[in-house]
């Protein structure tokens, strides 16, 4: 498990270096996990037990996902006095965040089955 948690963090580093090098405005650690995910055939197919550990070392990182968690809702709690100055602010973007993520995640459902379908009649 150890060699996966590290192939996990190798990947984030270097998808922060690409992020500081290229001043792209994406997050270093979704660039590294696009990386991972593009690597990942390569690395089952050259390195099997490499792939096993990554498996191994993400089922354990996500079975304790709360704990990372604990600090944001600590945050939260010592900055209350700010944050509820700005209620309707944050409210409004919680509502409308919830809105364009279920209308994006029916329409890639739309899309994915429409290329499925496609697929299946040729």
């Amino acid at each position: 498990m150890l060699r996966g948690l590290a192939v996990l963090l190798l990947f984030q580093l270097v998808g922060e270096s690409l992020v500081f090098l290229l001043g792209i405005s994406i997050p270093g650690p979704v660039a590294g996990l696009v990386l991972l995910f593009a690597a990942l055939p390569v690395l089952d197919r050259l390195w099997t037990q490499e792939a096993a550990s990554i498996d191994e070392a993400a089922e354990t990182l996500l079975s304790n996902l709360g704990l990372f968690f604990v600090p944001a809702g600590v945050g939260v709690v010592a900055l209350a006095s700010i944050l509820s100055a700005q209620i309707w602010a944050l409210g409004a973007v919680l509502i409308l965040s919830a809105i364009i993520t279920l209308m994006l995640t029916v329409w890639a459902f739309i899309l994915v089955r429409k290329l499925i379908s496609v697929r299946r009649r040729s």
